[in-house]
C-alpha cells in the first residue's frame, strides 16, 4: 500500500508559508499540476552554491528528498530545463537559504 500524499499545489503553498515564517525568500519558478506534479526544490545559497532536490524512492521503498544536482547553479538550471522539457506538470520552487537551514518535510536531504 502506498503512503498517503498531499496534493502538489497544497504542499507548495505550505512551503511558501513555512519559508515566509522563517524569513527565507521563496518563489514558485514554475507552476505544475495542482494534484500530482513532481516538485523540484532549488536551494540557492548564492556565493556558497546551489542544491537541487527531488523526491525519489529509497532502497526500502519509501520516498525521501535527494540531491539530484548541486554546487553549480548552471548545473541545477540545466537539470531543471531538461526535466521541464519532459514534464509539463513539474513544479520548481527556489529558496534563498544562506545559512542552510531549510529542510523539506523536516528531513535532511539524502545525497545520491
Amino acid at each position: 500500500m502506498s503512503e498517503p500524499r498531499l496534493k502538489s499545489g497544497f504542499w507548495v503553498k505550505a512551503q511558501l508559508r513555512l519559508c515566509d515564517q522563517a524569513f527565507l525568500p521563496c518563489v514558485v519558478v514554475k507552476r505544475g499540476d495542482e494534484d500530482a506534479g513532481q516538485i523540484l526544490i532549488k536551494i540557492n545559497r548564492l556565493r556558497s552554491g546551489c542544491q537541487l532536490l527531488a523526491k525519489r524512492y529509497t532502497d526500502n521503498g519509501g520516498r525521501a528528498w535527494m540531491v539530484v544536482a548541486g554546487d553549480d547553479e548552471q548545473a541545477c538550471d540545466a537539470y531543471i530545463s531538461r526535466e521541464s522539457d519532459m514534464d509539463s506538470d513539474l513544479w520548481v520552487l527556489e529558496i534563498e537559504d544562506l545559512a542552510g537551514t531549510y529542510q523539506p518535510d523536516g528531513q535532511s536531504p539524502l545525497l545520491e
